[in-house]
């Protein structure tokens, strides 16, 4: 996944970051206006209509007012108000303004305040009436609109504000594919958003983004109503000492592929190559480790925003992705939860043990709603899954689940001829050849039903088996 700014995106820069290996398209919408966004979203389609497309919303995050000039220069010890308001407000020496007017009714004394991604830490030492009166921990320089981190102390700020509503409403009528909302800490703040979703009937899916202690300690309610997850580690770091963030991070990533949800890392995974052309070794480890963790995507931040080598950056991820994978193993035994399809599960579960017990060169499945592919998705088997859908939205979702390949198909007026149409177009696009083996999970009483059978054969054979002519003799013995 790839995050891409409106100061560039033209089609040919877009185009280079899919050669090579970009799925996802991500737009930040906390540096871009809706002119800017469309943008993004024409070019990128001019492209390939298989790249889906995410845009974060802003979420309930507290940032400081205006500061006049360069900033405001501070030293460890000094004392300095802090007072709720609007962004426009100027903050001075004497008292810095935030983004969340009733901040003095939630912090309590002896909490610490981090400013922009926790450069630097103020902490509370008294009360009076609306203005927060703290001290300053380190030296630094406090800046317009940087962010504003309160540790540990829940912030009874709205999920949506009028700007994130705004995008929402916009992402559904350009028919974008998924909203990564932010600072998501309850089932409730998901809901928040469905029920825009659903007031526009739209299909577009949510993603929570993970970034404070709430979001972890309510990850199994928020798992029942999220399409996805993101673990954002920017925020997630600052508001959580780091050195828990590794273990966070599995934990999260297990809960995923045990709901069949897709999951994301994110946040500099590759800082350095913003302006350096080769990574270190520890941004290298650390996108192996997201991949043995068996995260479902990883992510680029400004390194494709901003940065001066951003297909390099995704070439770099595809490069140790590939490498990662060949020393992973299939979690055949996958504990899955809220199973809502037992057949659909079982199969699934029967398609990936036949394929470590045959040499099967790939798994081929047709579906309407993507289920199918979440299932297989979850065991995380060795062998690519080919994915015909047939719903240009839900090949695009598709990208986003671990190892399908998804493509888009006609929705076929006699479902009985999905195999042959399915394998034909596999075979004459060079994927697969007649002499390879591979397992069918299909649905005898069309895709909108679920899968209901698995077959195992060559191409060559089940095309055979599944021609029209064929089918036909099979039909009239059936009606007779």
């Amino acid at each position: 996944m790839a995050t891409v700014s409106d100061r560039r995106c033209d089609v040919e820069f877009i185009a280079s970051l899919y050669e090579a290996g970009v799925n996802v398209v991500r737009i930040n919408s906390a540096h871009a206006d809706i002119e800017g966004a469309t943008r993004i979203v024409e070019n990128t389609r001019k492209v390939s209509d298989s790249i889906a497309i995410l845009i974060d919303t802003k979420g309930p995050e507290i940032r400081t007012s205006r500061v006049a000039d360069s900033g405001i220069t501070v030293s460890k010890g000094d004392i300095i108000c802090v007072k709720g308001g609007d962004k426009e407000q100027i903050s001075s020496r004497e008292t810095i303004y935030v983004t969340d007017h009733a901040i003095a009714d939630d912090v309590p004394v002896g909490a610490s305040i981090l400013i922009d991604d926790g450069e630097l830490e103020l902490v509370v030492i008294s009360r009076e009436n609306d203005t927060l009166v703290a001290r300053v921990e380190n030296d630094g320089i406090i800046k317009s609109f940087k962010s504003v981190n309160v540790p540990d102390v829940p912030i009874s700020l709205p999920s949506i504000t009028e700007r994130d509503e705004k995008f929402i409403v916009w992402a559904i009528e350009n028919d974008l594919d998924f909203i990564a909302h932010s600072f998501v800490r309850s089932s409730e703040d998901v809901l928040a958003v469905q029920k825009i979703i659903d007031k526009y009937n739209s299909h577009i899916k949510i993603i929570s983004k993970i970034e404070n202690q709430e979001g972890v300690d309510n990850i199994d309610s928020i798992l029942e109503y999220t399409y996805g997850v993101m673990i954002a580690r920017g925020d997630l770091g600052v508001e959580i000492p780091s050195e828990k963030i590794p273990i966070i991070q599995r934990t999260l990533i297990k809960k995923c592929v045990e709901s069949k949800k897709p999951v994301i890392v994110a946040t500099q995974m590759l800082q350095s190559m913003i302006s350096n052309p080769r990574a270190t070794r520890a941004e290298i480890s650390d996108i192996a480790n997201a991949i043995y963790q068996r995260a479902d995507a990883i992510m680029l931040s400004g390194e494709t925003a901003n940065g001066q080598y951003p297909v390099e950056a995704v070439r770099t991820m595809v490069r140790v992705a590939l490498q990662v994978e060949s020393d992973t193993y299939t979690i055949e035994n996958v504990n899955m939860t809220s199973v809502n399809n037992e057949i659909t599960a079982q199969l699934a579960r029967s398609a990936v043990r036949a394929c470590l017990n045959l040499p099967v060169k790939a798994v081929v499945i047709d579906t309407l709603s993507g289920r199918t592919g979440r299932y297989l998705s979850a065991f995380r088997g060795s062998k690519v899954v080919y994915a015909v859908c047939y719903r240009k939205h839900v090949m695009r979702e598709m990208a986003l689940s671990y190892g399908i390949y998804p493509y888009y198909h006609e929705p076929l007026r006699f479902h009985h001829n999905f195999m042959f149409n399915i394998l034909t177009q596999l075979k004459n696009d060079g994927k697969l050849t007649g002499e390879d083996l591979i397992v069918v999970v299909g649905g005898d009483f069309g895709a909108a039903k679920g899968a209901s059978f698995m077959e195992i054969g060559s191409v060559e054979n089940l095309i055979s088996k599944s021609a029209p002519d064929q089918m036909t003799k099979f039909i009239e013995q059936d009606n007779k």
